[in-house]
């Protein structure tokens, strides 16, 4: 299993920078590592915020800072496509969903694919935000999702995409 790779301060400070004000907004980290950008989000006035990371250690800043769920941070500990079945489920929607998965891998497109499976997720005007290695090809994005904007960061891409309005 690969190690952690903490999101860093330059591209946190981009991502809010894109998003904009976050006061009473619903806000979904995915794959979110130590929990940085869900505990950004949080103290930015998102509420609720949902951090999904499949190891408990990992969520370290979030364990820290002692942030409850009733106080509008919740943390499920379990693989991403299950915590898209359970969110889904349970009638959650997010205005931003942040992703942030393993570098190298299949799963910039996987959790495009998966969100774009279960649309209601993602709320009207909503957004998706994929944090990716500017190496990763990314063929097969579902028709569904528009690329919005794109920056790089060094070795790192910011992509941003909402759904195409239905007619």
């Amino acid at each position: 299993m690969k190690g952690v790779r903490p999101t860093s301060s330059i591209v946190i400070e981009a991502i809010f920078n894109i998003l904009g004000p976050l006061s009473d907004v619903a806000f979904l980290d995915l794959f979110a590592g130590t929990g940085r950008v869900a505990l950004e989000a949080w103290s930015r006035g998102a509420r609720p915020v949902v951090a999904v990371e499949l190891l408990k250690r990992r969520c370290e800043a979030v364990k820290r800072a002692g942030v409850k769920p009733e106080e509008g941070l919740v943390l499920l500990f379990m693989d991403v496509r299950r915590a898209i079945r359970w969110l889904d489920k349970r009638g959650y929607s997010f205005s931003v969903v942040f992703a942030d998965p393993p570098y190298d891998s299949s799963w910039a497109i996987e959790t495009l694919k998966l969100l774009a499976s279960k649309r209601g997720l993602v709320r009207p005007g909503g957004v998706i935000m994929l944090e990716r290695s500017s190496r990763e090809i990314m063929d097969g994005i579902p028709e569904c999702l528009q690329l919005v904007d794109e920056r790089r960061y060094g070795d790192t891409v910011l992509s941003t995409f909402r759904f195409v309005e239905e007619d």
